[in-house]
């Protein structure tokens, strides 16, 4: 049996010997550099083409000549790191997050060749990269043209992998309490129709909720409404959910599957997950709630429909529910098709497209989805209004990944969107990127230095001087910024000027974690008293309060 690398090196050369690119392979010298942003054009023409040529991958190589295909060897990231960040890098700029399958890095004599692995653009979904939607013609890279980007957009229509027909299955292979369970949530979404419901045979419901297709039973209906024996008419299609629950150290405690009728699983997972209850650490008075839910129950259940119906049933994957100490965790196989979560949220408008049309429908009808739009944008408002991260999404490996958050992550970032009922959901999103460490682009932080809500580098943005005054922030404040070399007694001559005035708790609390781990509380205290002896004496600051309550000022 061959190795890996070996089986890498019969694809070069297999790919070398050609003697010409094609619309699915690309050879670039790239010596020492090459720019990204042609490297996200080449990803999306080449994962666009491996679609229409019907190709399993494209191939992007650095290192080989063009003209001649010699190899000459290629030091563009030779950092492993970098190497391995590039697949994210591109994944933030693409649409569903789509990035190389793999990047392979092969050490030949005549030096190192970098072989870029790249998928083909999924059914019904052309590849964009910054918003542009790229093609080949031969070896020229160009925009994707309107025909090719047409024959993409119309594959989903001729290929939806749930409504297709099981001629072997009948109603028998149905779940009766799973139709009982659809017939009253139809008659929920249709008050209307609540008397007529009552009235209809199985098989007239089953079709009236777009259930089935003309009575007979397809993949969809079984997903939602087969018995847990009738799996196996998917085959070799899996359609499960797994719940599994770990500690803090990450360690797996339990665990439980669920398979058809998913109608029903909903239900059976949402009754595992502990949704403990979340007390908050005041410090703004009456801003903040006593306690609520760790996990908003609509949150909980938006997630695992959407799993559902947005699974990519022919990565015979299972949906995984993970229950950590402080957030879940949920995963479907498949790419994320609207363009990007933030665009979903901010025109809270219905997708244009959905992987499994048929299924979405039939989800829509007896009330497990909202086709109308609006499902994720609830949820970052709820997550909002209890001042808790936002939902955060991520796409890699053909997998769509959302964690939401069971905790206030930042307390800065809560005490603003309780203080400032004002912010628009795009604000807070903002912020939310700026608490979780996460890159702005400079309009992103104009905006947000215009509002005056953050200051800073850019590569270290952090709350303005403003709101941390505000927020009774003024020792975190200061620890934040940055004094290179300064002694302690700079550092609390600074703060007083930022702040004018410190108390001495404050101080404290300024210069405790500076002073280093070698020294125990007494010592510390003892060095903190000497320091401000020390600037009291040389008539730099002075106290202004009392002896028990003090409150330190600059001299002028």
């Amino acid at each position: 049996m061959k190795s890996k690398d070996q089986k890498l090196l019969d694809i070069l050369n297999e790919l070398r010997l050609l003697g010409v690119e094609s619309e699915v392979v690309e050879f670039k010298e790239a010596k020492s550099n090459f720019d990204f942003r042609k490297l996200g054009k080449y990803f999306s023409a080449l994962s666009n083409e491996a679609n229409l040529k019907n190709q399993e991958q494209a191939w992007l190589i650095f290192g080989v000549r063009d003209s001649d295909k010699g190899i000459v060897g290629t030091s563009y990231r030779s950092d492993h790191t970098k190497l391995h960040n590039l697949k994210s890098e591109i994944a933030r700029d693409t649409n569903g997050g789509e990035t190389f399958i793999e990047i392979h890095e092969i050490i030949l004599g005549e030096g190192r060749v970098l072989m870029f692995e790249i998928p083909p653009a999924p059914q019904g979904i052309p590849i964009s990269f910054k918003g542009h939607y790229y093609g080949r013609t031969d070896e020229d890279l160009g925009a994707l043209s309107p025909g090719e980007y047409d024959r993409i957009r119309s594959q989903n229509k001729l290929h939806d992998w749930t409504a297709q027909v099981l001629p072997d299955a009948t109603i028998e292979d149905l779940d009766p309490d799973a139709i009982t369970f659809a017939r009253a949530q139809f008659k929920k979404k249709f008050k209307n129709k609540s008397d007529e419901v009552d009235n209809w045979d199985d098989i007239t419901f089953l079709n009236k909720a777009r259930l089935t297709r003309r009575g007979k039973i397809t993949r969809g209906t079984i997903i939602l409404l087969g018995l847990a024996e009738s799996e196996e008419l998917l085959y070799p299609t899996e359609c499960k959910i797994r719940w599994i629950l770990r500690n803090e150290k990450g360690d797996q405690l339990d665990y439980e599957l669920m398979t058809c009728p998913m109608i029903l699983a909903v239900d059976q997972v949402y009754a595992q997950i502990r949704n403990l209850k979340y007390r908050y650490l005041k410090r703004d008075g009456t801003l903040f709630p006593d306690e609520v839910q760790q996990y908003e129950p609509y949150i909980i259940r938006e997630s695992i429909n959407n799993c559902i119906a947005h699974q990519d049933y022919t990565l015979s994957g299972r949906i995984n529910v993970i229950e950590n100490h402080d957030a879940l965790v949920f995963t479907n196989k498949g790419s994320f098709i609207p363009k990007s979560v933030e665009e979903v949220v901010i025109t809270n408008a219905p997708e244009e497209q959905y992987r499994n049309p048929f299924l979405a429908t039939a989800m829509f009808n007896i009330g497990m989805v909202d086709t109308a739009g609006g499902g994720i944008r609830k949820m970052y408002d709820i997550q909002a209004g209890k001042y808790f991260p936002l939902p955060e999404y991520n796409f890699e490996n053909q997998t769509v990944s959302l964690l939401i958050s069971g905790k206030v992550l930042d307390m800065e970032y809560a005490s603003i969107l309780a203080r400032d009922k004002d912010l628009t959901l795009e604000e807070i999103i903002l912020l939310d990127k700026v608490q979780k460490k996460k890159a702005l682009t400079e309009n992103e932080i104009i905006w947000l230095r215009k509002k005056k809500l953050v200051e800073g580098h850019k590569t270290n943005l952090r709350l303005s001087l403003k709101v941390a005054q505000h927020t009774g922030q003024k020792a975190r404040y200061t620890k934040a910024r940055a004094f290179d070399n300064k002694y302690y007694k700079d550092l609390i001559i600074e703060a007083i000027k930022q702040h004018g005035s410190m108390t001495r708790q404050e101080i404290d609390e300024l210069l405790w974690d500076k002073l280093g781990s070698t020294l125990n509380e007494n010592q510390k205290q003892n060095k903190i008293n000497n320091l401000i002896s020390y600037l009291r004496k040389g008539g730099k600051m002075k106290n202004d309060g009392s002896r028990s309550n003090s409150n330190w000022i600059i001299v002028d």
